[in-house]
């Protein structure tokens, strides 16, 4: 849409605006997830979990993929993952499938909300 709007217009600011947000909230998001995977020490693995592609599968076993819908709904609820108003992601459904697989899904959910607990904790500081 950008793309077919004129560049001096109102409608290509906003549409221009609306594609930075967008993308910085991507970016933030996926900061967020590297910085937890790098603290449950997954330094080597971090890209390879973040990578999602259409070639990318849930594991076959049902009880996983259960899991990881489950544990993504506690982050979308009680954690700051991942921005307001930016809606569910689904590419980090297929990381928390991953994770649930490795066994490491609920460590990452303990840190996301120890994240939430400090940086509350600090901004009551302030």
């Amino acid at each position: 849409m950008r793309d077919q709007a004129d560049k001096a217009t109102e409608e290509w600011e906003q549409l221009n605006f609306d594609i930075h947000t967008l993308r910085y909230a991507k970016r933030e998001v996926r900061s967020r997830w590297e910085k937890i995977l790098l603290q449950l020490g997954y330094q080597c693995e971090v890209e390879a979990l973040l990578n999602v592609n259409k070639q990318s599968c849930f594991s076959r076993d049902q009880e996983h993929l259960s899991r990881a819908i489950e544990l993504m709904k506690y982050l979308l609820e009680h954690t700051c993952l991942f921005p307001p108003g930016t809606g569910h992601h689904s590419r980090y459904l297929y990381v928390m499938d991953r994770l649930v697989s490795l066994d490491s899904a609920e460590d990452f959910v303990r840190l996301a909300k120890e994240n939430i607990q400090r940086r509350t904790a600090e901004s009551d500081r302030r």
